[in-house]
């Protein structure tokens, strides 16, 4: 059985890192330290220039949760149009109501907005109080995937879940566990859950190439603003020999 990696990135040095080393999609963010943001439009269309395998963008205009006013609903439908002018190839999206449930108007706005283009509704899933109603709901909407840790703290730990979406879902949409996912692991959360696709970073960090650095200022919560973030091709590798 083939199994497709996704891998994802906050940069584009790290795009070219991550398709070589093996990746077979990439979902393009900014900011992974937040769980991921939606890149700038000059960033998707980069990315879209450079690409060899295809290329989905999270649309997610802000950290914290799934939980969005009407004016973050027109910005996430603002940036799939983004992204679609950009060439992308499909993006990801997720909007919960405040009881946890998916919020229905939210995401058929988003899905709509997004007609030709590949959708991963992405883990507002692990924070959704009915997921297999939501799954449900996707499926009949026409979503390719989602992406979850099986409503765990990592994908590993919710192999049980995981599992169960799996048997729901087959032939109608794929799950593809995320979360916590390594080369260690990964060959037994497919194998456990029967997925065919996973999802990771694989980052690292790499020195700046700055010759001078004021270290007593820092852009955010990070401890230096001279260690970058980028994806680690022999994470990569390890993965895709892992699963073969």
């Amino acid at each position: 059985m083939s199994v497709l990696i996704e891998v994802c990135i906050d940069s584009l040095e790290s795009l070219p890192i991550a398709q070589r080393a093996g990746a077979g999609r990439i979902e393009l963010c900014s900011s992974l330290a937040t769980g991921g943001l939606t890149a700038s439009a000059g960033y998707m269309k980069h990315a879209a220039r450079i690409a060899t395998v295809p290329v989905y963008g999270i649309i997610r205009p802000r950290e914290g949760d799934f939980l969005y006013s009407s004016d973050d609903v027109d910005i996430m439908l603002e940036d799939i149009h983004t992204a679609k002018l950009a060439g992308l190839n499909g993006v990801v999206i997720g909007a919960l109501g405040a009881d946890g449930k998916i919020d229905e108007v939210a995401v058929k706005a988003m899905i709509n907005a997004a007609s030709g283009m590949g959708i991963t509704f992405h883990r507002a899933i692990d924070h959704c109080s009915a997921p297999f109603e939501a799954l449900e709901f996707l499926m009949a909407h026409g979503v390719e995937r989602v992406l979850t840790s099986g409503l765990a703290k990592r994908a590993d730990e919710g192999i049980n879940t995981l599992k169960d979406m799996v048997k729901l879902t087959q032939g109608r949409l794929s799950i593809m566990p995320g979360a916590g996912v390594s080369p260690e692991n990964a060959k037994r959360i497919i194998v456990e859950t029967g997925a065919t696709e996973i999802h990771l970073s694989g980052k690292t960090t790499r020195p700046s190439l700055m010759s001078y650095r004021n270290e007593k200022a820092t852009m955010g919560s990070g401890e230096s603003d001279f260690a970058i973030t980028v994806t680690n091709p022999d994470t990569i590798l390890h993965m895709v020999a892992a699963l073969q």
